[in-house]
């Protein structure tokens, strides 16, 4: 599965595009995860060159940050699994995704 495809990849905005959105306002466009674990990445900015995303992660804490498409596309789990893209996820703000409990980490 392709993690960021084109269609999306060109919607998402540059890195340091929305640095002046607060964080609740900030836009989601892409949620990836692994089907093992609790662990999620939840893409807001994107280069598509480096292939460098910023947004937040979910794993044993919530945190900001920047994070490798390449070593995520590494990442192999038990069986030969794979980090997924969530199909069924909407671009959302950050807000609603913590109003609806997607994003847990944050009050």
């Amino acid at each position: 599965m392709e993690l960021i495809p084109t269609n999306i990849e060109q919607r998402l905005p540059p890195l340091y595009a929305t640095e002046h959105v607060k964080l609740g306002d900030k836009i989601v466009h892409v949620k990836l995860f692994t089907p093992w674990t609790n662990w999620t990445w939840f893409v807001i900015e994107y280069n598509p060159e480096t292939r460098i995303c910023w947004g937040l992660v979910e794993g044993h804490e919530t945190e900001w940050g920047y994070f490798s498409l390449d070593e995520i596309e590494a990442v192999e789990g038990r069986g030969g699994l794979r980090i997924e893209r969530d199909i069924h996820f909407s671009v959302s703000s950050v807000r609603r995704l913590v109003e609806q409990g997607e994003i847990r980490g944050l009050v």
